[in-house]
């Protein structure tokens, strides 16, 4: 049956084709089936999807569906809080943690039936560019099991590339929602900071972070910020600015528009293959009434550096609380307080995370702060004056996501730096608490690599318009990878 994206998946419930119930038991038969291979999963709640599955066709037989997407299964980033089932950040340190609430992305996408069908996995504390620092082992990409996903929501894009799941969430605060997408051929939008709710999503640095959906298509992501986007009162971030129907301007013209293209993403670091697909990207906007121009980010190599100073201090102050008191994973009989401190925490966190937490700390030390911590900030306004001022010019902005297709597992993991590295496009915009959206832009050497559209602050609705043109006049979301048959 070829199902696999949301909305055709509820179009055919709606039409009575198939069940909820059969659905969620097909998806779930997949990732018994699969999974093994590629650890995608943390988490699996097969008795929870097909009780919600259930209750999803009854509210069906009776005309009281409660949206178009009831009964379509889903799966969550395990930095997503869900009530009674274990949110564990792919880590030790939350390893038994199941909390006591969920997520406002969890609560809103569940009012709207759909099914969960499990957690996924994560780089530790979405911590990563490559899924390789979970707790629970690397997550394989499924276009080449040798190879990884990107990260940190690698568990969820390679989860919904296999066809485990039509959609998954994530989590974004240096690209970790549109670098994996663009590895394994997906849409992920990153919306504009405050647009989504974060309560209830583990806090890697607060003024970063984003959730947003991973999909197959631009379409899937438009149904789905229909659902979670929109103020919150549990969460003091996110603000309180008119939501759209994101599906209705899908379709709008792009005459008239004007797409600027950054002359400093096209160095020596860009493979020359994503170049080319960037090139027929352009081709395919200027047949569509684009205006192409040629633009500069003066600030885009500074801001690896400004984001790590920036992330890694916030990460030192939210994780302070994982201490072996309150909850979460605490070492055996310690000697005394200090000891339990040390050593809950050493044995707690991975390396990264530790890595991460040392520099951050040394960052907000008297000594470090005004010289790092505060230029950092002050940097950090002047890159969102940048793209203020780009936007007078342009649009929206065009460039690769990454600088090249997956690289092999464990290439990069003792070399932080160049790691670091994968994410030269994507920090930017969450510096700037921009919105952005990664979709399918074609295949070097048979691997997948996406292109990325950012516009100006709550202008989601044009992002997905551009994306949602663009995958009418071509077909790279359609391919999967090997074995991932339709379910």
């Amino acid at each position: 049956m070829d199902l696999y994206t949301i909305s055709d998946i509820a179009a055919a419930l709606k039409r009575k084709e198939i069940s909820s119930v059969e659905i969620t038991q097909a998806f779930l038969a997949r990732i018994q089936k699969s999974d093994n291979q590629l650890n995608s999963f943390i988490s699996i709640t097969a008795e929870q999807a097909l009780r919600e599955a259930k209750a999803a066709d009854e509210l069906r037989a009776k005309g009281a569906a409660p949206s178009f997407l009831a009964g379509v299964p889903l799966a969550h980033k395990d930095n997503f809080c869900t009530q009674g089932t274990k949110t564990t950040s792919a880590s030790k340190m939350l390893s038994n943690f199941v909390p006591p609430y969920s997520a406002t992305v969890v609560n809103r996408l569940k009012a709207a039936g759909m099914v969960m069908l499990g957690k996924t996995n994560m780089d530790e504390f979405a911590m990563g560019s490559s899924n390789e620092t979970s707790f629970y082992g690397p997550v394989k990409n499924p276009w080449d099991v040798e190879r990884v996903p990107g990260g940190s929501s690698g568990g969820s894009s390679a989860a919904v590339a296999a066809k485990l799941t039509p959609f998954a969430t994530g989590s974004d605060t240096g690209g970790s929602i549109r670098q994996p997408a663009s590895l394994c051929n997906l849409v992920g939008i990153k919306p504009t900071y405050g647009r989504v709710s974060r309560y209830g999503m583990v806090a890697f640095a607060s003024s970063l972070d984003q959730a947003g959906p991973i999909t197959h298509t631009v379409e899937d992501a438009a149904h789905i910020m229909n659902i979670i986007a929109g103020a919150d009162l549990l969460d003091s971030t996110s603000v309180d600015y008119p939501v759209p129907d994101y599906t209705k301007t899908l379709n709008d013209s792009l005459k008239g528009l004007t797409i600027g293209i950054p002359e400093e993403y096209f160095d020596a670091s860009l493979n020359p293959e994503v170049v080319h697909l960037i090139e027929d990207a352009i081709t395919v906007y200027e047949k569509l009434g684009v205006r192409i121009k040629k633009i500069n980010l003066k600030s885009t190599r500074q801001c690896i550096s400004l984001y790590y100073l920036i992330a890694s201090a916030e990460c030192a102050s939210n994780l302070a609380r994982y201490d072996g008191v309150h909850y979460g994973y605490r070492c055996d009989s310690p000697k005394d307080l200090q000891d339990l401190y040390i050593r809950s925490r050493s044995e707690g966190f991975g390396d990264e995370v530790k890595r991460r937490i040392l520099i951050g700390t040394h960052i907000l030390s008297s000594e470090a702060y005004n010289a790092y911590y505060i230029k950092a900030q002050t940097m950090r306004t002047l890159i969102m004056q940048e793209f203020l001022d780009v936007f007078q010019a342009v649009d929206l902005i065009l460039g690769p996501t990454t600088p090249g297709p997956a690289f092999k597992l464990q290439e990069k993991t003792d070399d932080p730096l160049h790691m670091y590295l994968s994410d030269i496009y994507t920090v930017m915009v969450n510096l700037a608490g921009l919105p952005a959206i990664s979709l399918p832009a074609g295949f070097v050497n048979d691997l997948p690599v996406g292109m990325q559209l950012v516009g100006p602050a709550w202008n989601e609705a044009r992002l997905l318009n551009v994306a949602h043109r663009y995958q009418k006049e071509t077909n790279w979301h359609l391919y999967s990878p090997k074995g991932a048959e339709y379910v």
